[in-house]
């Protein structure tokens, strides 16, 4: 047991567990039985608040530990997040401020709530709203991987049931502060945790070079590990086989971020417009930090770092490199600020991700389904419960699903909310698509989708299906022909999949218009997508 580390951990969990109870009283509204207050924050955050709220929210203890991980074990591949978070911000600035300002002026919770204002669908909104809910689970599920890492680095690290133990007494704080101040909590906590994290990245990024010989001998040490294993995707370097991959991996992560109900939830909470642009030109800060925390990756091959066994599994755990890198090379207490900044890391990107399904549920299954008449109360409760059970089916996929194939599990999750992108992302500029077409095209991209990720296997880690999400062209198969013979470079499969969704939408659409079926009620207004937080038109907070 590493006792320093784990007080000063400690120490700062219940610092922030104080605050997301302290939270419920913060910038509060009339009232919390409301999905605007609690789900949403008010609908009143500004420019810094946003900010952090967004940053914590796409900035995940996945992040800061799976993405050194894949450097200390593939090399160059690892670097994909860093292009995806630069073309992203100028892709998503115009569509995000078309969606806060259409979902003010119709009160919109949720991306289903808009789909379903913009086609009359409630079959399109239902399954827009799974998608995000099964999509957003192992998301969860894998903040709680980062935790796990941390808390092995600090020596607990048991066997079965009981090493999960502490995993289960984070998780009930969490599930009960969140509960109580919806997301206030996160918006709050996530400015403690983006200063812990900016702290301990910039002094890592200075101290851990000068330790080992400086970035030229780190990067020598590196290649020197990829020169001596026979996979052909490995280097400090990209190849002809992966800069494919490379390169549709971060287009198609850059496409479904924003997506994702969480992020969008923390863009709907938002005062304004004029707020998300501020945000949209200032969230690249965040990408430079996770380029020089990337980077770790390749100071631990040079530190000699070794992942802990994971006791549960039997089998070494690589989310353990980054922990275990500041475990071994700084003092104890300076170790237990590192700790607790990704811990803490993972526990706003979780709350934030369980509200977003909770309001799913909530507005698009429950409200639609089981009870059309629900008061905002009734919604709110129901929200809040939800929120309980969306984390504690994260913690049992933990328990029960080996954590490897959660980050698996996680590629299919961007896969799946891909799909997705038709339906809420093209309608906020046109409705030139059916509906029809729209459910014709999710159906063919997510069945083409899940199809290629079945078949792609990994015999290094002993399994046949679903082991990743990047594809040899070779494989990729239409009918039985094979356009690219035997090819090894690979691709992502959420980008295929996608294109097949297009192509089947557009082909539906024009049969559907040809035969003059009818597209469904537009609720909207084209107007609607320009109205700013001063506008009469725009729907009062918490209105029934």
């Amino acid at each position: 047991m590493q006792w320093t580390e784990l007080i000063v951990f400690s120490a700062l969990f219940l610092l922030v567990t104080v605050m997301g109870f302290l939270a419920a009283k913060w910038q509060k509204g009339d009232t919390l039985d409301h999905l605007d207050e609690w789900g949403l924050g008010g609908r009143k955050f500004g420019s810094w608040i946003t900010w952090f709220l967004v940053g914590g929210d796409l900035y995940t203890a996945y992040t800061f530990v799976a993405v050194p991980a894949l450097m200390f074990g593939a090399g160059a591949t690892g670097f994909f997040a860093l292009p995806y978070t630069v073309i992203l911000y100028p892709i998503v600035f115009l569509p995000l401020v078309r969606m806060w300002s259409v979902s003010r002026v119709h009160g919109y919770v949720t991306p289903a709530d808009f789909v379903k204002g913009r086609y009359g669908s409630h079959w399109l909104a239902l399954l827009i709203a799974i998608t995000g809910i099964v999509a957003t689970m192992p998301y969860i599920a894998l903040q709680l991987v980062g935790l796990e890492a941390v808390l092995r680095s600090m020596g607990l690290n048991g066997g079965g049931i009981l090493g999960h133990l502490p995993l289960f007494i984070a998780f009930v704080i969490l599930a009960l502060y969140t509960y109580q101040s919806g997301l206030r909590a996160p918006a709050l906590i996530a400015f403690v945790k983006d200063i812990l994290i900016y702290i301990v990245i910039l002094v890592a990024i200075v101290y851990l070079p000068s330790k080992f010989g400086g970035w030229g001998e780190i990067f020598n040490d590196a290649q020197a590990k990829f020169d001596a294993t026979p996979a052909k995707t490995d280097g400090i370097l990209l190849n002809g086989n992966n800069q494919l991959q490379y390169a549709t991996l971060a287009l198609g992560s850059a496409l479904a971020l924003f997506i994702y109900p969480h992020s969008l939830t923390g863009i709907l909470a938002s005062r304004g417009r004029n707020v998300i642009k501020r945000n949209m030109v200032a969230l690249p800060a965040y990408s430079l930090v996770l380029g020089l925390l990337a980077l770790l990756g390749y100071v631990a091959i040079s530190a000699g770092t070794k992942p802990i066994v994971n006791q549960a599994t039997g089998r070494p755990d690589t989310n353990t490199i980054v922990p275990e890198l500041f475990g071994q090379n700084f003092p104890s207490w300076f170790a237990g600020i590192a700790f607790a900044a990704i811990g803490i890391g993972a526990l706003v990107p979780a709350a934030i991700m369980s509200i977003a399904a909770a309001n799913l549920w909530t507005r698009n299954v429950y409200k639609e389904y089981l009870k059309k008449n629900a008061t905002p109360a009734e919604e709110a409760k129901q929200a809040k419960l939800a929120s309980l059970v969306v984390k504690f089916g994260a913690v049992a996929f933990i328990v029960f699903v080996d954590p490897q194939f959660s980050i698996d599990l996680q590629l299919i999750g961007g896969v799946m909310i891909l799909q997705t992108l038709p339906a809420v992302a093209i309608a906020l500029y046109t409705r030139w698509f059916h509906v029809y077409g729209l459910i014709a095209g999710w159906i063919a991209g997510m069945g083409y989708g899940m199809w290629l990720l079945y078949n792609i296997g990994n015999p290094a880690i002993g399994k046949a299906h679903f082991a990743g999400s990047a594809l040899p062209l070779g494989k990729l198969s239409i009918f039985g022909w094979h356009p690219f013979g035997d090819s090894a470079v690979q691709i992502y499969v959420g980008i295929i999949s996608l294109l097949v969704n297009l192509l089947v939408a557009v082909v539906v659409t024009l049969i559907a218009k040809k035969a003059r079926a009818f597209n469904g009620t537009d609720q909207t207004d084209p107007s609607d997508y320009h109205v700013d937080e001063d506008s009469p038109r725009v729907k009062p907070v918490a209105a029934h």
